[in-house]
């Protein structure tokens, strides 16, 4: 069987919006991405699975009213990680977990099918499924652990989590999305499958700075007007302030970044474990990137990002929405 490029394998995101997710939303269902998005799953993360489904809601609806893709069904998925009780980020995204952001409820409906029955079904209709998981990756673990046999379907695990040289954002040494959930992530770290691993080492590189901000408001369309709105909310000064740095990390876009132009970064194939357990190192990734184990070298670790390139395509995908 030939194996299909980057871009025309089907798709499942699985996210827990979240302005970065918003804007890996974006990014994916803008007019001719040539995505293949077969679905939206969502997890509990950022904020609950109930504003979280939302928000995903509200996303899609917007980008299909202004000319991005359509139809594309949503499933809500776990409310709580598997062995811990939910952490979430209000502090960072806003209360209703998307600052910046006119809320409301969506017509866009939520689908009856849980997420994990919509992933296993899914995997199981498809070949060559890439599931990208921006957030906790508690639907993700359940839905392997439940239907082992998908594995054999599934191509690329492409996900937003853990940290290295970077250091945590939660804990001294964990990321949000893998603190959260830490007994998922090394479900899905153990797996046998190739793994695509955004973590805050190359994320944190990934910053917006206001001078792309600006690109993005001179476009002065309807959707250049709602991702501005979110980049110049709390949610943009959050990081800043907390890491000292010039601009705000969009973590969760690197990876519709890498599913359109997988150039714009540079990897090391590495192994990752995941501490679930430590009262003190919950959620640390622990990536042999000197290959010390002796495990197979089952990850590729973005180490670093074309960052111009990197906002050249983001800004690009929004000029693809229509100015009306």
């Amino acid at each position: 069987m030939t194996k299909r490029s980057t871009e025309t394998r089907p798709l499942i995101l699985d996210c827990d919006p979240g302005q970065d997710d918003a804007i890996s939303l974006m990014m994916a269902l803008s007019p001719n991405s040539n995505l293949d998005v077969r679905a939206i799953t969502v997890t509990a993360g950022n904020t609950s699975l109930d504003k979280c489904q939302r928000n995903a809601r509200l996303i899609a609806e917007i980008c299909a009213q202004h000319g991005g893709a359509k139809d594309v069904p949503i499933f809500a998925g776990c409310t709580a990680p598997l062995h811990y009780p939910l952490a979430t980020a209000e502090e960072v995204h806003g209360v209703e977990g998307l600052d910046g952001i006119e809320i409301y409820e969506p017509a866009l409906p939520l689908q009856d099918e849980h997420a994990v029955d919509a992933i296993i079904r899914l995997c199981r209709e498809l070949d060559e499924v890439v599931l990208v998981p921006t957030g906790p990756l508690t639907n993700i673990a359940t839905a392997l652990t439940r239907a082992p046999d998908i594995t054999s379907k599934i191509a690329e695990i492409v996900l937003m989590g853990g940290a290295r040289s970077e250091a945590g954002n939660i804990t001294p040494s964990a990321e949000f999305n893998i603190y959260v959930d830490p007994h998922a992530a090394a479900i899905v770290f153990n797996a046998d499958l190739p793994k695509t691993v955004f973590a805050l080492d190359v994320t944190h590189k990934a910053l917006i700075k206001d001078t792309h901000v600006d690109q993005i408001a001179v476009l002065n369309t309807p959707m250049s007007k709602i991702l501005t709105g979110m980049l110049r909310s709390d949610y943009a000064e959050y990081d800043r302030a907390k890491f000292g740095t010039a601009g705000t990390p969009i973590h969760d876009a690197c990876t519709t970044a890498y599913l359109l132009r997988p150039d714009v970064f540079t990897f090391r194939d590495v192994s990752v474990q995941v501490e679930a357990d430590s009262p003190i190192a919950r959620g640390h990734t622990s990536v042999d990137y000197w290959q010390m184990t002796g495990r197979e070298m089952d990850t590729k670790w973005a180490i670093d990002v074309d960052h111009e390139g990197f906002f050249d395509l983001m800004i690009d995908c929004i000029s693809r929405y229509p100015a009306t």
